[in-house]
């Protein structure tokens, strides 16, 4: 579809106070058609033709480890498919995430699809912002599925109040990451919140620290979603604290050094 004819999400979706109260109480909410479900249709198209084109997982999903069997991870679409860059940037998108950080405007970090094979095994706890040199509490990922999904298509889990305490762990997506976050869910008895079914263009919103995780696919068909990684503009570069965060620097923050203003070619502020 020609990107002139792919709907423009310029329409404001009305994100009530008891929305941000949840996300500010609990690091992540739940919000019914921020896109709508044929909206979302329509946008899977260029999604899943620029996953195909630029995914370079060959190996068999018996041949990966619990990382590479929790999905088809490809970043950035944006720079490479101007349909894409229209969902990605989309000032609706936008000001739900300024809303939820309560701020006048963000600036994309960067995006990601996320589609998880049938077959494909389980996204083990983890926090995102131990990826990122930024402000995690004032950074926030939008998750929409682009098709229908159960939970057995490999929906995601929230541990509600997870993200008061900043970082809990260095510790890389990995079977270790899910072990140490299931000990400590249980010693500060934190309530999971699990998986819900979910409409095309249904999404969920959380925190940067928030721990979450996501299901197996055991259905017959791919799960297939993007995601949009916001901050609050005016943000600095923090000083990285692992490899992972010196890397992201390197590919988000390009040309940007710690304590600069996060605010590179890459980054471009958005408003609602």
């Amino acid at each position: 579809m020609p990107t002139d004819l792919l709907p423009a999400l310029t329409t404001a979706y009305p994100v009530s106070d008891d929305a941000v109260a949840a996300y500010r109480a609990n690091g992540h909410v739940r919000l019914t058609q921020v896109a709508t479900y044929e909206e979302a249709a329509a946008y899977r198209v260029p999604v899943a033709a620029a996953v195909e084109r630029l995914s370079t997982e060959t190996r068999p999903l018996a041949e990966r480890d619990s990382y590479g069997m929790a999905f088809l991870q490809v970043m950035n679409l944006w720079r490479h498919d101007e349909d894409v860059a229209r969902f990605v940037m989309a000032s609706r998108f936008a000001g739900v995430a300024a809303r939820l950080l309560g701020v006048p405007k963000v600036r994309l970090y960067h995006d990601q699809a996320l589609f998880k094979e049938p077959g494909g095994g389980y996204t083990p706890w983890h926090q995102d912002a131990m990826y990122w040199p930024l402000d995690g509490s004032r950074c926030l990922t939008m998750w929409m599925p682009l098709v229908d999904i159960t939970p057995a298509h490999g929906g995601l889990a929230f541990a509600s109040g997870s993200h008061v305490d900043g970082p809990l762990s260095d510790i890389g997506i990995s079977d270790a990451s899910e072990d140490h976050f299931d000990r400590l869910l249980t010693e500060r008895r934190l309530v999971v919140d699990e998986p819900v079914a979910m409409r095309a263009g249904d999404a969920s919103f959380h925190s940067g620290w928030t721990v979450h995780k996501a299901l197996g696919n055991s259905s017959d068909r791919m799960r297939e979603v993007m995601t949009v990684i916001w901050f609050a503009d005016g943000l600095s570069v923090l000083e990285p604290a692992n490899s992972s965060q010196a890397n992201d620097l390197a590919s988000w923050l390009p040309g940007l050094a710690p304590g600069d203003v996060a605010a590179s070619d890459a980054n471009p502020v958005l408003t609602s």
